[in-house]
């Protein structure tokens, strides 16, 4: 009786394990009901936060390979409207260059949590030897 409670709790926390890591992380917050205008500063903010991210030594190298002028580049950065220079600074915004791992190494630990759980709750048990 005590083992197959075991089994039907350790069953229980894999499947809330399981759905507790497939909710999405959403963040909200208030919003006024007007319609929000971008001013000319914002503009000028964000083609800012755009030649910044241009200045950077790998994406400097990517532009020159495909063949592109500092001139080219500016051209064409002064033909976008308001709207898609605001949605090239918002994905500049979310762009992560190499990550912090961390989010690899919370998988693989309840990976492991996982595995140890199935292993205790069938009574398998594991034997290492050299």
């Amino acid at each position: 009786m005590k083992k197959m409670f075991t089994r039907l709790v350790a069953g229980y926390l894999v499947m809330a394990m399981c759905v507790m890591g497939m909710a999405p992380r959403v963040y909200a917050g208030m919003v006024s009901s007007e319609i929000l205008t971008s001013t000319q500063t914002d503009r000028v903010a964000e083609l800012t936060k755009i030649q910044k991210a241009m200045e950077t030594k790998i994406i400097k190298e990517r532009l020159k390979e495909l063949g592109f002028t500092q001139k080219e580049i500016q051209a064409r950065l002064d033909r976008l409207n308001d709207q898609q220079i605001h949605q090239l600074a918002l994905g500049i915004d979310d762009l992560k260059v190499g990550g912090n791992g961390f989010e690899v190494l919370v998988v693989l630990l309840l990976i492991g949590i996982v595995v140890g759980v199935w292993v205790y709750a069938t009574g398998h048990r594991v034997v290492v030897t050299k």
